[in-house]
């Protein structure tokens, strides 16, 4: 089913209400294999597609949920602006084409890229919505500005619901100025921990860094490489940058790399082309100075893993099974999201780390408000 407007997906809620009947949401579809396979009705919601208001002076954009996310950077980008939490299509993990990604679905799953470590995450920049609730009902949350306190904080509640609580028609998000400049500044040789380290003294210092990661020797074919980026008016970039060139991190100096090189390393990190392709594939987020604790207790090999928001998030391709990731992860105050498996995998491991009692009953009575009658519950998650 593919609704062209809000009446008509009122109208296929309303009667998946009536006859009991389950409803999956999906955009591009360039997520379709996270969680495990379901048989649920699909609705095709990209029927809400196109820009709906985009005032480059107030830096607010509101567009439909299906429009692809390409076409809405191409369009802020003739503004020298951008989406500044740097969304990536999730297309790549599956060896699907690109372009295929929706602004709804990236938002509705919550990915962010390596800017998130100094811009926030995708739910920091979603103001309004409108949508229609499990039951049939539509309704309107947040607003056009930035600066808005009325009502619940609904937007921050939906980003990351991966479509189990509405169905998002619309979505207004803010928008900012792209940087004038830009510079990528590397380390070679550093461990985990002493890029930790590094990376930890940077964000404390007049470096502000835009984004900061690691990569280990296994995926650069040689060295290891502790990469950030530097980022604004170029008087600025230059005098920051040798903040970071000056540091000496255990007799290991931090030098500038060139537009291109810059490129790769910040690519790399969004697609993952340098872990395995098709096997498993978690997604671990964890306080930043655990992240080298995770990688020693693991046994992670140096080929297997990517290091981003500066310890923070791993990207990880081993062969471990989903058990001791999860008891891993969870004992240093984490979590582990398995991004990507075969169907064997999905339908025996669910794809999001289970959740403490207190918290599962409060996500369920959320779940309960907002869709009563299990609706959009396929069973997927």
């Amino acid at each position: 089913m593919r609704p062209a407007d809000q009446a008509e997906l009122t109208a296929i809620i309303a009667d998946a209400n009536a006859r009991h009947t389950r409803l999956r949401l999906r955009g591009g579809g360039t997520k379709d294999a996270v969680g495990a396979p379901c048989s649920a009705a699909l609705v095709d919601m990209r029927g809400f597609s196109g820009v709906i208001d985009y005032d480059p002076s107030e830096l607010v954009l509101t567009v439909g949920a299906g429009t692809p996310l390409t076409e809405i950077e191409q369009l802020l980008a003739k503004h020298c602006q951008m989406l500044a939490f740097e969304p990536w299509d999730a297309g790549c993990l599956f060896g699907k084409a690109p372009g295929e990604a929706t602004i709804g679905g990236t938002v509705m799953a919550g990915l962010s890229g390596s800017q998130r470590l100094t811009q926030g995450s995708a739910r920091d920049h979603f103001l309004g919505l409108k949508g229609v609730t499990g039951g049939g009902s539509s309704f309107t949350a947040g607003a056009k500005v930035v600066k808005n306190v009325t009502g619940y904080d609904l937007p921050k509640l939906l980003a990351g619901s991966w479509g189990r609580l509405a169905a998002v028609t619309e979505l207004t998000l803010k928008v900012l100025p792209r940087p004038a400049s830009s510079l990528t500044v590397v380390a070679e040789g550093l461990t985990p921990r002493q890029a930790w380290r590094a990376m930890a003294t940077l964000l404390g210092s007049n470096a502000e860094l835009a984004a900061a990661a690691h990569l280990p020797a296994g995926t650069t074919g040689g060295v290891s490489m502790t990469a950030v980026r530097v980022q604004g008016f170029s008087p600025s970039v230059e005098a920051r940058c040798q903040i970071v060139e000056a540091l000496d991190t255990e007799g290991r100096r931090f030098t500038r790399v060139g537009a291109d090189a810059a490129q790769s390393i910040w690519e790399a990190l969004q697609s993952l082309r340098l872990l395995k392709e098709g096997g498993p594939l978690w997604r671990i987020s964890l306080p930043a100075r655990c992240g080298p604790d995770f990688l020693a207790q693991l046994g992670a090999s140096n080929s297997e893993w990517l290091m981003d928001w500066a310890g923070g998030l791993i990207w990880y391709a081993g062969p471990t099974d989903a058990a001791t990731i999860r008891c891993l992860a969870g004992g240093l105050g984490g979590h582990a999201i398995l991004m990507r498996g075969d169907e064997e995998l999905r339908m025996n491991v669910p794809a999001f780390h289970p959740l403490p009692a207190a918290t599962a009953a409060l996500e369920s009575a959320v779940r309960r408000a907002f869709d009563g009658a299990g609706v959009f519950d396929t069973g997927r998650f």
